[in-house]
């Protein structure tokens, strides 16, 4: 799924467009143990609660493609008899309705999801009557040639909120107030079956993880049979730092890396309108490399580095390789961050035989909020 095609089931999760025909919950303790169930049908929800749950829901589809947001396909296996991607059309074919799939399906997250505290499992059934769409993309809702049947899983921690004082209305008083069992944002979740080109696509879902460092690896392989899974987001970024270090070798100074910085942010301006994130395979990051400058002879063993830092089929998305926002020079002792278009700013000098950052000032600079005085050419400070 694209993000336009995200953004348009988020849109659902409100009163006047919602589509859910059923909502079940488990709440799990600690020690594993079933503590309680929902079954309802959706609109029987109170306002107050619907609206809760329409945030939790919203949650569970936030976030970056390819860092937050997962698409992951089911390897063929898991497609025949018994298979996980099986399991679950019957469980969305079934509405939610059976009781006996829904137990397994709490039962397989229970044992798979590694999680040492309190939780809740909060699963959807969705029926929305796709809109047609004119040629200026406006929705044309009596224009609809498909509905997209579709389960959405939510799992949230549940935690004690912090004891304190609290106002008392019927006994007019400051008093301490009562701790209870809140429930929090979602960590983890998945929609089934994704939504691409804007119809029902039963091969692959899309998972949400609230920390792109935390998969649970574990966990997608045991509940989706994904044998197949994207690098997490901070481990392509370090991937891409050592391939880049070492296809570079000796020859990896500051001005190359600075070059690379740049030609992989300007690529990820022009793409910034694209539906679908800048994606990057061994190819493109050989390009990549090229346009920065990275001398031919460095090149020559690219594909072997690549291989042994990635691996011939994995690919990068830009957005979890380069900060946008920050241009970071570290040492030891000291931390430099500038804005990525004014890193020409800062270069590298021997002076009196010693290796130097060198930052070009203007006469405004101030050390911990106080302006200090400036020195210009072979003037006194000024």
């Amino acid at each position: 799924m694209n993000k336009k095609e995200v953004a348009e089931i988020r849109r659902q999760y409100t009163p006047e467009r919602c589509a859910i025909t059923r909502i079940r919950g488990c709440y799990i303790d600690a020690e594993k143990n079933v503590k309680t169930e929902l079954k309802e049908a959706f609109l029987s929800l109170p306002e107050d609660d619907a609206f809760k749950y329409f945030d939790i829901f919203k949650k569970t589809l936030s976030g970056t493609l390819g860092r937050n947001l997962l698409n992951l396909d089911f390897p063929l296996d898991e497609e025949k008899e018994g298979g996980a991607q099986e399991f679950l059309l019957k469980l969305r074919d079934s509405q939610l309705k059976d009781d006996d799939l829904i137990h397994e399906f709490y039962n397989k997250i229970i044992e798979t999801y590694d999680y040492n505290e309190n939780y809740y499992i909060i699963i959807i059934h969705v029926a929305y009557d796709v809109p047609g769409k004119a040629a200026d993309g406006l929705e044309m809702y009596d224009a609809s040639d498909n509905v997209y049947s579709y389960i959405l899983c939510s799992i949230c921690p549940v935690h004690l909120s912090k004891p304190g004082l609290g106002y008392n209305t019927e006994k007019n008083c400051i008093e301490n107030r009562i701790q209870d069992w809140v429930v929090e944002p979602p960590v983890k979740g998945f929609l089934f079956p994704c939504f691409n080109d804007r119809y029902t696509d039963i091969h692959s879902l899309l998972y949400y993880t609230k920390n792109p460092g935390e998969l649970q690896e574990d966990f997608l392989q045991s509940m989706f049979g994904c044998s197949h899974i994207p690098l997490a987001a901070d481990t392509q970024k370090e991937t891409f730092n050592t391939l880049i270090a070492d296809t570079l070798g000796e020859d990896c100074d500051y001005g190359i890396i600075k070059n690379i910085h740049e030609t992989l942010n300007n690529r990820l301006e022009e793409f910034k309108d694209e539906p679908e994130p800048l994606e990057l395979g061994k190819q493109e990051v050989r390009r990549l490399l090229e346009d920065s400058g990275v001398p031919d002879e460095k090149l020559e063993e690219f594909d072997q580095h690549y291989d042994q830092c990635a691996g011939e089929q994995t690919s990068f998305l830009a957005s979890n390789i380069t900060n946008t926002r920050r241009f970071s020079i570290e040492t030891p002792d000291v931390i430099v961050q500038v804005k990525p278009e004014s890193a020409d700013l800062v270069e590298t000098r021997v002076i009196d035989g010693r290796q130097c950052l060198v930052i070009a000032i203007n006469e405004h600079v101030e050390v911990n909020g106080v302006n200090v005085r400036v020195i210009q050419g072979d003037k006194e400070p000024v």
